[in-house]
């Protein structure tokens, strides 16, 4: 039996039809893959249990629940991995590469590093803004504060990978003296 357009049951249908890759892709990138599914069924089902009282724009919300979920497993398995994003796609090789491609693959490495130093706190912000492409009124929802307490944490966040990212100076040529 169909339900009606306007039903409830029709509304959280194309809710979840707009918004599943979206969390699931959110999900796939910090969550360990083995809990993937597990994690976006229960964003899902909390979502159906709220149904009548979700937002407008559910997106946020969405992510924000998928990360509750996330933090909660962590909490209870006493691991830490729920927010980790996974960069593993940086670090592909493709055996024809020449010197341009293997400087861009160093480069992506040193990316890679330079994220995984960061605080799960940075690395979160970083990846609401670059991968996400959320505003930051929708990112701030996502994390639970204000969109100026957001902005300031990005501006933070960003300057720790500028700084981890930046030359050494063992990274430096040496200097020649002319005689």
């Amino acid at each position: 039996m169909k339900s009606p357009p306007d039903s409830p049951v029709a509304a959280f249908t194309a809710m979840y039809g707009a918004h599943y890759a979206d969390v699931l892709r959110f999900v796939r990138r910090r969550a360990h893959p083995l809990n993937v599914d597990d994690v976006v069924s229960e964003t899902f089902t909390a979502a159906w249990l709220r149904r009548a009282s979700l937002p407008d724009v559910p997106l946020p919300w969405l992510y924000r629940t998928a990360r509750n979920v996330m933090l909660n497993s962590a909490r209870g398995t006493g691991r830490q991995q729920a927010l980790a994003v996974r960069l593993a796609a940086f670090a592909r090789v493709d055996a024809r590469a020449d010197v341009d491609d293997v400087e861009s693959i160093e480069r992506r490495l040193d990316l890679r590093a330079a994220f995984a130093a960061l605080r799960t706190t940075d690395q979160e912000v970083l990846a609401l803004d670059a991968w996400e492409d959320l505003d930051s009124r929708a990112a701030a929802a996502v994390i639970g504060c204000s969109r100026a307490t957001y902005s300031m944490r990005l501006t933070r966040a960003r300057r720790r990978l500028a700084a981890l990212l930046a030359p050494s100076p063992a990274d430096a040529p040496p200097l020649q003296l002319s005689r």
